[in-house]
């Protein structure tokens, strides 16, 4: 703290709303938030960001990206107008959530997956179900699930309503043979009609009503309040200063702005990360899957970044098990495979994502940055 009494407020504010052109500004501090430096001055950095967000420094983006700025959640997350949410409805949500009679076994719930205790993911790099068979992918939490604007990482479903289904019938997942079976589960119980009853003022159940219960829940869990939300709102001691330094190389340097923007801290979009293992025994070429679309080989959906400290490990095959080595990939620009002969011609083959490359963070860059995520 000591640099930072020195530097009175008065003399090193900045006002990022020009990119660090004002002629008030200090150009000591100006010239260190503007250059790439090893560590800038705390204070340079503190004055920044104490003001309100759309006076920070502007983000290292890369021309056509629509970033949006940190900000925080909603306190409401958005709800479709067929699906109110009422109490009724997240408690029997909720219920069906954890029940492990929706699946084939009776010995698997959804919860298995994705546990509170674990940022509702299930700490594994791919998940098992039926017969523990293993998955293909990461179980993404669904902490921040409302906000998404589709689901799974290959964006097969475009709702809540439309993803909570789709794990009752997968064969390596709860593996039912059809949805009748798990709905006549359900229906034989009578504290569940009685459930419906209360939720929806019918005891009829059926698959829509079973998708929409669960979709409710999901919905009802928003991410905690974190150090970021709190330092957003005005607490500036949230952050300290290695922290501030973190979120600052973030926007900057680090160019995590491109994909990780907006209270979500996603774009929404799919990335190919040279993850795809293309022609190998781990292959998986995410959202060509679905679309069947060459350009989509090897694209994922860009996950959220809230709580991410708490849902290791990373990457749609939970390749990386810690933050740090996320992030030192990055720098590295990561992977980029190249097609071997026999792969010249095949559209399929993943095209490198064009916002990747090196980035030169300095060990104690990378380590900032990793403190900042760790307080989202």
């Amino acid at each position: 703290m000591s640099v930072l009494l020195a530097w009175p407020l008065a003399i090193v504010a900045f006002n990022g709303a020009d990119s660090g052109t004002d002629p008030d500004v200090h150009p000591r501090c100006r010239a260190q938030l503007q250059a790439i430096l090893t560590s800038p001055e705390p204070a340079c950095l503190r004055a920044a960001y104490t003001q309100p967000s759309e006076r920070w420094p502007a983000p290292h983006v890369d021309p056509g990206v629509a970033w949006r700025e940190l900000a925080p959640l909603p306190r409401t997350p958005p709800t479709p107008a067929d699906n109110p949410s009422t109490p009724q409805r997240i408690a029997l949500g909720k219920r069906l959530f954890e029940d492990p009679r929706l699946s084939r076994s009776g010995q698997i719930a959804c919860a298995n997956c994705h546990d509170p205790q674990l940022g509702w993911a299930d700490g594994r790099s791919v998940s098992f179900g039926h017969d523990r068979q293993t998955g293909r992918r990461n179980a993404i939490s669904v902490a921040t699930s409302a906000w998404m604007r589709t689901l799974f990482w290959d964006g097969r479903a475009a709702s809540l309503e439309a993803q909570a289904l789709h794990p009752l019938v997968d064969g390596r997942e709860m593996a039912n043979r059809s949805l009748a079976t798990a709905i006549r589960r359900v229906r034989r119980d009578p504290a569940y009609r009685a459930a419906f009853a209360d939720a929806y003022g019918s005891d009829r159940i059926d698959a829509q009503l079973i998708a929409k219960s669960l979709a409710t829940f999901q919905r009802s869990l928003a991410p905690r309040t974190g150090r970021l939300d709190r330092f957003l709102a005005g607490r500036t001691d949230q952050l300290d200063d290695r922290q501030l330094w973190g979120l600052h190389l973030f926007r900057t340097k680090a160019r995590c702005m491109n994909c990780h923007s907006g209270p979500e801290m996603t774009d929404h979009a799919f990335h190919n990360l040279g993850l795809h293992f293309h022609g190998r025994r781990r292959q998986d070429l995410g959202r060509y899957e679905v679309t069947g679309d060459p350009a989509d080989a090897g694209k994922f959906r860009t996950p959220s970044l809230r709580g991410v400290a708490r849902t290791s490990p990373y990457m749609h095959n939970g390749l990386f098990p810690h933050l740090l080595g996320v992030v030192r990939a990055y720098d590295a620009g990561m992977p980029a495979p190249r097609p071997s002969p026999a792969q010249r011609d095949d559209p399929t083959f993943p095209r490198p994502d064009p916002l990747l490359r090196p980035l030169g963070l300095q060990r104690e860059e990378i380590e900032a940055i990793v403190d900042f995520l760790e307080q989202l």
